[in-house]
């Protein structure tokens, strides 16, 4: 049976992250600074509707931009020492909310529950927030997998999301593609939102 206050229960604005006033902030400006003086020491180029592993040390600065017209990028990160200690998406929503930009951070998983990733510089961040309540990179969830599309229209899709991740990660770990399948995670989704091909988008 309803309620007598149901009305009032649905009119309670929604809460969609943790209070953040005790969340260590990064030093940005000093870390804005140092990418000023960075110098290119590696790039790789992912083909569409693929993927690729690289490492980025601690301390260094990776740049991630669309450039050949508009894409959207599944990110998955793993500490290099120890792959169960990965991106944590549904953490990093709950402490930064759906979708993260300049001066965020990309948590890891349980029990270490630390930044991985400071997003120092975001090209993107003057589209702002839609009237649908979406921006550009998202932390929402999930990545296309061929487990799903089975379940959904009893087919197979070996080239999506999850199964680039994993031979991505097969490969660049020398892992079996059975071993690198447990490894792959929720995803930052980068550049979801629309833009035009005409703008040049990146994130660091």
């Amino acid at each position: 049976m309803e309620p007598i206050d149901a009305p009032s229960r649905r009119a309670v604005k929604p809460i969609i992250r943790y209070p953040d006033d005790n969340l260590p902030r990064p030093n940005l400006a000093l870390y804005q600074a140092a990418s000023k003086g960075a110098t290119l020491v590696d790039e790789v180029t992912i083909p569409p509707r693929d993927a690729r592993c690289f490492t980025v040390p601690a301390g260094h600065f990776s740049r991630i931009t669309s450039v050949e017209g508009p894409h959207v990028g599944d990110l998955n990160l793993w500490n290099a020492e120890n792959l169960t200690e990965r991106f944590y998406s549904g953490k990093t929503r709950a402490l930064h909310g759906t979708h993260i930009t300049t001066g965020q951070q990309m948590w890891s998983s349980f029990p270490t529950l630390r930044p991985m990733v400071t997003i120092v510089k975001d090209t993107l961040s003057w589209y702002g927030i839609n009237k649908f309540g979406g921006s550009v990179h998202d932390v929402i969830g999930t990545r296309c997998a061929p487990h799903i599309n089975t379940l959904l229209s009893g087919g197979q899709c070996h080239h999506c999301c999850h199964s680039n991740l994993i031979r991505a990660l097969a490969t660049h770990t020398g892992l079996p593609l059975k071993a690198a399948e447990p490894h792959i995670h929720d995803v930052l989704n980068v550049f979801i939102a629309p833009v035009s091909p005409a703008i040049p988008a990146g994130i660091l």
